[in-house]
């Protein structure tokens, strides 16, 4: 009963010849929020990949909910959200979601549910082309919410947007792992380890610490995220 949401030991990728992931471990409890931080090149997209059972592995163990990842079994307990939103822009918000609830074989009652969940009732009439990019990320992530999964993906879904923005969609990120969802949310940003409860921190294919916020500034003596990321690689070398 007390086996992790999400577990990886050992976990190795190799692309063209070159070590993208090595020898990646960590696990994460039931209803955690946990940023995955990095810059770009460092694996995260592919460790998520790789959670979703899309990436060949060379070697390791990755398990979501106790089941290998990319189960038929997992199909409706995981969602996931791509770094560009994947809806239809000729369609409207309820439009787009009646749709995916159709290929999901989810009941059309959740469309509303889901709708509400993002905040987006006032917009569910709205064509989504006419939507800014925030609400476009919120269409996405309503449509990952569909069937109300217990394992959310999230490749860095705030990427472009301004701060009030961002700040909007990790408050709903905390209130979904409030109701027990566990949320792997990856980044580029180091301010955004701040709205994390755990943190995943990678660099060329390593994860360098699993450290909460705290203790990442206190491990570090570091004032900021970015300052506490660069000492870490410097005590890496």
């Amino acid at each position: 009963m007390n086996e992790p949401s999400v577990y990886v030991q050992g976990l190795c990728v190799n692309r063209s010849h070159h070590r993208v992931l090595d020898h990646v471990s960590f696990s994460v409890p039931a209803g955690s929020l946990v940023g995955l931080l990095g810059p770009s090149g460092s694996g995260k997209t592919t460790l998520m990949r790789s959670l979703l059972g899309l990436q060949i592995i060379e070697k390791g163990d990755v398990r979501l909910l106790g089941e290998d990842a990319g189960s038929v079994r997992l199909r409706h307990r995981v969602g996931y959200v791509s770094q560009a939103p994947a809806v239809y822009t000729d369609l409207t918000v309820t439009e787009n979601l009646r749709y995916f609830a159709r290929i999901l074989d989810v009941a059309p009652r959740d469309v509303d549910r889901v709708i509400t969940d993002v905040d987006l009732a006032n917009r569910s009439r709205s064509l989504v082309r006419t939507l800014s990019g925030g609400e476009r990320v919120r269409v996405s992530l309503a449509t990952a919410l569909l069937g109300s999964p217990e394992v959310l993906i999230l490749d860095e879904p705030t990427v472009g947007l301004d701060p009030v923005l961002r700040r909007d969609l990790w408050t709903t990120f905390s209130h979904l792992a409030d109701r027990g969802v566990t949320l792997l949310v990856s980044s580029h940003v180091m301010d955004e380890a701040a709205r994390c409860a755990r943190l995943l921190l990678m660099r060329e294919g390593s994860l360098l610490a699993d450290v909460t916020p705290a203790e990442l500034l206190a491990r570090t003596s570091s004032p900021s995220y970015d300052e506490a990321f660069v000492r870490l690689i410097e005590e890496d070398r």
